[in-house]
């Protein structure tokens, strides 16, 4: 086989250069691995806005938002006003398995998506939290947090899905009933973090300042309206190229990240598909979690006032 062949009608070309330094794979290997989970990770990124971290020969990896000109027109694109660069931005919607080998042929590593689809006014599809453990940490620490999470919702009569994040972390998706707003959505993710901590404040935080968090797991519940998360199955830019990838409760303890990369992850799915099994019914979120929520000040902007808060006191006291 030569470095160029046709797939599924799309071109593909180079295909046994390393797709980045230290990533122990080619890019036959990437688009191989993209096309054996579409059937999976097709249906996730259906409708959801993408963003794409691609990484050329010679350069470093860059996140891709707006459609380069030379997109091919059959590729499904959505447009939408950015207030913060105050310009419309074309998103590609990966709705088909041409267009993810397309991306795959791109040197597409990563895919981000939207947490709604199409439209923002849509509200997101699932409330979710991303477990970060310390630098040093070890990947047990953010299991154990994830355990915490699952803890908190469940005394609420909910529910999720986990996954790996592909990185050092993990990600639990709660399924939503459509028609809840995204203030509220966002609310309740505040008040599901903040009953975690309660659960075991020795093992999860909320603080958002990295320096006060004392060796604790962050309990990042940041993840809702306009943001962004890695979609299920995508491959990460981190050496050996591990993948984020759904694990069952059941098997949480036994994991690390780097049990799931390009070559193995399809080899571990069996025919299955763990994150549709384990994902349960959406939820209507109950009143007193986004009623509590509603109490708790948004981690970021609570740490702006902070900083400026501290900025002033130094001028002050200079």
């Amino acid at each position: 086989m030569g470095s160029d062949e046709i797939r599924h009608g799309v071109k593909l070309s180079s295909l046994d250069q390393e797709v980045f330094p230290g990533a122990g794979a080619t890019k036959r290997d990437l688009v191989d691995y993209l096309e054996a989970v579409a059937d999976r990770m097709l249906p996730e990124l259906h409708d959801r806005l993408l963003s794409v971290v691609r990484v050329l020969r010679g350069q470093g990896p860059f996140m891709q938002k707006n459609l380069p000109k030379y997109t091919p027109d059959w590729v499904q694109r959505q447009a939408l006003w950015a207030d913060r660069s105050r310009r419309e931005v074309t998103y590609a919607l990966c709705n088909d398995l041409r267009t993810l080998l397309w991306f795959g042929n791109q040197r597409a590593i990563e895919y981000h998506t939207t947490l709604f689809r199409t439209e923002p006014a849509n509200g997101p599809t699932h409330l979710i939290l991303d477990l970060d453990p310390p630098e040093d940490g070890p990947f047990s620490l953010a299991t154990g947090a994830a355990k915490l999470v699952r803890e908190a919702l469940r005394n609420d009569g909910l529910d999720g899905a986990v996954k790996t994040s592909g990185s050092k972390g993990v990600h639990v998706f709660v399924p939503l009933a459509p028609g809840q707003s995204t203030e509220d959505i966002a609310a309740a993710t505040r008040a599901v973090a903040a009953r975690a901590e309660r659960v075991d404040p020795t093992l999860g935080t909320t603080e958002y300042i990295k320096e006060r968090r004392e060796g604790k797991v962050f309990l990042d519940s940041t993840r809702s309206g306009g943001g962004t998360v890695v979609c299920v199955y995508s491959p990460r830019h981190r050496p050996g190229m591990p993948v984020s990838f759904p694990v069952r409760w059941a098997d949480l303890d036994g994991v690390k990240p780097s049990d799931f990369t390009v070559h193995t992850a399809p080899g571990l799915l069996d025919g299955g598909d763990p994150w549709t099994d384990e994902m349960p019914e959406p939820f209507v979120l109950p009143e007193d979690l986004v009623a509590e929520g509603h109490t708790i000040p948004i981690a970021r902007v609570a740490a702006m006032h902070e900083g400026k808060r501290r900025a002033r006191a130094a001028r002050e006291s200079g």
